[in-house]
């Protein structure tokens, strides 16, 4: 659970408190566990809800999308790929040096393996807003993950 919370934080101490903060309240709220899920997935949602709200107690508030703009992004983003030999934790780490506005979505789809409705109620945005952050925050890792390649975003 701390290494949840420091992917959002960035921040030991920060990630240490969520962390503690997330255990006290699943142990309060222990009666609420029904069991639909894996008590793991269930604690992690916890952690989690936690660090964003440490983050914005920061005023870190993700910027909304005028959502009038945005097309119909599709899930399986064909053609979205990265190099061979890019590992897990070089993906952790480019992730980081993402706007928040990307580097959320992205990190709760891509390394926490939550669907885009889930996102959306984690985030407190709409599906169609998580389609689109993930959709971009992806095509964004790829320049990264490109320029660290090659020196070069092209």
């Amino acid at each position: 659970m701390y290494h949840v919370a420091f992917r959002f934080l960035k921040n030991a101490f920060e990630a240490e408190e969520a962390m503690h903060e997330g255990f006290i309240n699943a142990f309060s709220k222990l009666h609420q566990f029904t069991g639909e899920v894996t008590f793991g997935a269930w604690l992690k949602r916890i952690v989690i809800n936690k660090s964003l709200d440490m983050i914005k107690a920061k005023k870190a508030i993700l910027i909304p999308l005028n959502e009038e703009v945005i097309g119909k992004v599709d899930d399986r983003d064909e053609g979205w790929q990265v190099e061979d030999g890019v590992t897990a934790t070089t993906i952790k780490q480019t992730i980081t040096n993402l706007p928040d506005k990307y580097g959320y979505p992205l990190t709760l789809f891509l390394i926490e393996g939550y669907d885009h409705q889930e996102i959306s109620e984690i985030l407190e945005i709409t599906e169609v807003a998580s389609r689109t952050l993930v959709h971009r925050g992806k095509k964004k890792l790829q320049e990264l993950l490109k320029q660290q390649s090659y020196g070069t975003g092209s």
